[in-house]
């Protein structure tokens, strides 16, 4: 394992974006939102995720230049359409008009279609935070979730980001997949040549499904998927994260008469690759519409000051809340660099060769 420096990782990135034709200020932005999912410490979402851009570009199934047309815009609330873009620059776009219109009218919404993955939900709502509102941003993805009691992907692994502004160093910023584990953690688990741990995953028969780099090609066969929150049975809640990604993928389809379900399988009637179609969902919330924000951040520091500070179960002698842990990985990756491992330096190498770059000595 080698750590890189920040803004070399940050460097190499917008330079990749740009060679492969994205424009700069578009390819700005795809680096900002990567970085910042390194930074946080979900290496899942960050610089490994590039060379998946970088494929999808060259395959034709993403467009580099970002084009949105506005399908629907009245009062609060906005329906666009991405073209196939670039899913950073898409989703950056439509929490800025969220915000824009939460500002005239308390609330603002913006729904998409025909987008693509577009890195960490967080790095969205946190723009809201910044403006002292609560963002909350959902995506759909492509299938790799059985519903409770099934066994074929349906669902993706569609996340639920909620983030608040406090007068902590850090905005509570809940980001999670409706899922045991995202996709990309498992992508992570390949490049580290790690198996998949028992139960996050399961073949059509059932059984556990632990061979990483296996169960990566059976996703996209689809004949193994990955389980909801609460795993395989109702006893232990696996219905609760089947309800809450069925929640997402109509916010995420239905607003916007986008694709769902099977519709984002990446492949088209023949099985060629074919664009992902996916669809978000953005809100932000003006509080300065419902109270007084000083107000409404004492309280909310309140809740997380009381939880850290709440009875620890014993042998654990620290209770976190929603965005403390990536402010303290930030403080850390910013003083010792981003943390690159064999497979993933084979990566950045391979790139750097196609492209004819040199910026990161490997």
């Amino acid at each position: 394992m080698m750590h890189l420096p920040v803004q070399t990782m940050h460097d190499f990135m917008k330079i990749v974006f740009s060679k492969i034709g994205v424009p700069e200020d578009d390819a700005l932005t795809c680096a900002d939102v990567l970085i910042a999912s390194d930074l946080r410490g979900i290496e899942s979402h960050g610089i490994g995720r590039l060379k998946m851009y970088y494929d999808r570009i060259k395959q034709g199934i993403q467009n580099p230049i970002t084009t949105i047309d506005v399908i629907r815009d009245k009062y609060a609330a906005a329906v666009w359409d991405g073209n196939h873009g670039m899913g950073h620059v898409i989703a950056h776009k439509a929490m800025q008009k969220a915000i824009e219109k939460a500002k005239l009218y308390g609330l603002g919404s913006v729904a998409v279609r025909n987008s693509t993955h577009y890195g960490i939900c967080g790095y969205y709502a946190d723009m809201a935070t910044r403006e002292d509102m609560i963002g909350l941003t959902f995506t759909n993805a492509r299938p790799s979730i059985c519903p409770t009691h099934g066994v074929q992907p349906l669902l993706g692994t569609n996340p639920i980001c909620f983030g608040a502004p406090t007068n902590l160093p850090y905005p509570f910023i809940y980001d999670a997949a409706t899922s045991i584990s995202q996709r990309g953690k498992i992508e992570q688990y390949a490049r580290e040549e790690k198996d998949t741990p028992p139960y996050w995953a399961i073949n059509l028969d059932g059984e556990p499904q632990t061979d990483t780099n296996k169960l990566l090609k059976d996703l996209v066969e689809q004949t193994a998927c990955m389980l909801p929150l609460g795993g395989t049975e109702e006893v232990t809640g696996s219905h609760k994260g089947y309800g809450l990604g069925t929640m997402v993928e109509i916010l995420c389809s239905a607003l916007q008469q986008g694709s769902y379900l099977n519709g984002l399988w990446g492949r088209d009637a023949d099985g060629k690759a074919a664009p992902y179609r996916l669809g978000h969902f953005f809100l932000a919330i003006n509080i300065d519409f419902f109270t007084e924000i000083d107000e409404f951040k004492r309280i909310s520091t309140d809740i997380c000051q009381q939880l850290q500070q709440s009875r620890k179960l014993p042998g654990r002698d620290r209770i976190w809340v929603a965005g403390e842990k990536e402010y303290e990985k930030e403080q850390e990756v910013r003083s010792i660099g981003i943390p690159i491992n064999p497979n993933l330096a084979a990566n950045i190498r391979s790139i750097q060769d196609e492209l004819k770059i040199k910026i990161i000595a490997l």
